[in-house]
């Protein structure tokens, strides 16, 4: 017997409350732009301070993880595929905003559910 989708579902919502290390290289906020038929990926830097809370660089305040927060990005990355936003942000973009392998193996992940609710007109939240 193989899994169900709600087996799937239950896999990735516990997966979902793990601890998660922040990367000192910054954070994305993705979202479609559907009238352009394109995937966007916001970068905005951050600094890791001694109890791993990110910080913005130019304030020193603590970034919520939830909630608006008023910050300009450093970069817009946008594709049309998933794949062809992670060969500009992994292989074209010198130096790699993205400095630890979790984080990168996670916005392919996000990359994807963007591009299918894109492609289906589902919605995208990232995750």
């Amino acid at each position: 017997m193989g899994l169900k989708l709600e087996d799937l579902a239950a896999i990735d919502e516990k997966l979902s409350l793990r601890h998660l290390e922040l990367d000192p290289g910054g954070y994305f906020i993705i979202y479609l732009d559907r009238e352009s038929g394109l995937i966007c990926a916001k970068h905005f830097t951050n600094v890791i301070d001694e109890r791993g809370l990110a910080v913005d660089p130019e304030t020193g305040k603590v970034i919520p993880a939830r909630g608006k927060v008023e910050r300009t990005h450093t970069t817009l990355f946008t594709g049309r595929t998933a794949k062809e936003l992670c060969v500009h942000i992994f292989e074209q973009t010198k130096p790699c905003p993205v400095t630890q392998l979790d984080h990168a193996a996670y916005l392919g992940r996000e990359f994807v559910r963007a591009e299918v609710a894109l492609l289906t007109g589902q919605e995208y939240v990232q995750d």
